[in-house]
């Protein structure tokens, strides 16, 4: 399909014809001034000539093919200032995905054998690997980023669609390599700054943050991290993970064990943000849990439409421009 970028500018076409009628004559070379009485009777004696006859004719074609082209010429211009464009069919595209960023708690704390899946204990780092993984690959249209923090926080992976990069690094990473405390406010820091630095809507932003237990070292207090985070307006989900009790002997049988974890401050922190906290004490429910999150951050795969589209300018215009060339070297041989 064609159609005009600029159609307004087709109303040039009348510009010589109004120019011709709204502007003053132009005077003639010599004026009125000089009066030749015999030049009536030289003019008779040259019409009366064959010759004279002929020229005149061609001149005459001559002129109005010169009219023709210039008006032709003109038109081109015009046509060419009006941007013609070829124009495709709408096609839909992928919607502008959001950038989450990952943060996980891996302090020694995360060596604990206590969650099980089909009669299997393992870690809950293990787990988390897993589940962690799955959920980046269901995100295809998201930049993700990670961040491990225990004594320290640290961004391992910024923002990116390398998920194959990614999940690497995460299955790279040991409990008890960024020590053995638990630094959630300077977590929560580090995930913001790096989200601030990326120029996208703050809708699009949000973090998953996942602990086994609570603030218990780092230069950020939890309170403090809570209030910046309001006042970013990142949306946060906070995941609260550990089982209420442990296998003995084998896990032929559990014992019940106190959790360290600080649910009333996820649950603030969720709150404050307008997100959500969870609860995961086994493989089947961290499962749910991202899923759930997945859902409720559904992405929209085909939100918008785009049409290719060419410009054609140039062929009108350089037509233009060979016209008038041909018109020049005729008229100079004439």
């Amino acid at each position: 399909m064609i159609t005009l970028a600029n159609p307004d500018m087709l109303w040039l076409v009348l510009l010589p014809f109004v120019s011709y009628y709204v502007l003053p004559i132009a005077a003639k070379m010599y004026g009125d001034a000089l009066k030749v009485p015999f030049v009536g009777d030289i003019i008779r004696i040259k019409e009366q000539s064959k010759s004279r006859r002929y020229f005149q004719s061609v001149a005459n074609k001559v002129s109005w093919l010169g009219v023709f082209g210039l008006a032709l010429v003109w038109c081109l211009v015009t046509l060419a200032l009006s941007r013609p464009q070829w124009v495709g069919e709408p096609l839909k595209v992928r919607h502008e995905g959001r950038d989450i960023m990952l943060v996980a708690d891996i302090s020694t704390s995360m060596n604990e054998r206590d969650f099980n899946y089909q009669n299997r204990y393992f870690t809950r780092l293990e787990a988390i690997k897993s589940v962690i993984a799955q959920f980046v690959d269901e995100r295809t249209e998201d930049r993700t980023g990670l961040v491990l923090f225990g004594t320290r926080a640290y961004q391992q992976v910024p923002l990116t669609y390398d998920k194959q990069s990614l999940k690497e690094v995460l299955f790279s990473v040991d409990a008890g390599m960024a020590g053995n405390s638990t630094s959630i406010g300077d977590a929560i820091g580090v995930a913001l700054k790096n989200l601030a630095a990326e120029d996208t809507e703050l809708h699009n932003k949000l973090i998953i943050l996942l602990t086994d237990g609570e603030n218990n070292d780092g230069s950020l207090s939890f309170p403090q991290a809570v209030k910046l985070a309001e006042q970013e307006k990142v949306k946060i989900y906070t995941i609260g993970v550990g089982s209420d009790s442990q296998p003995f002997w084998g896990g032929l049988f559990n014992i019940p064990v106190k959790q360290d974890l600080d649910e009333e401050g996820l649950k603030h922190l969720a709150e404050v943000t307008q997100g959500r906290y969870f609860r995961a004490k086994d493989v089947q429910s961290l499962v749910k849990v991202y899923d759930e999150i997945n859902k409720i951050e559904a992405q929209e795969h085909e939100g918008r439409f785009v049409q290719e589209r060419k410009d054609l300018y140039y062929y009108p215009a350089g037509l233009a421009i060979l016209l008038f060339l041909l018109m020049f070297v005729l008229f100079k041989r004439v």
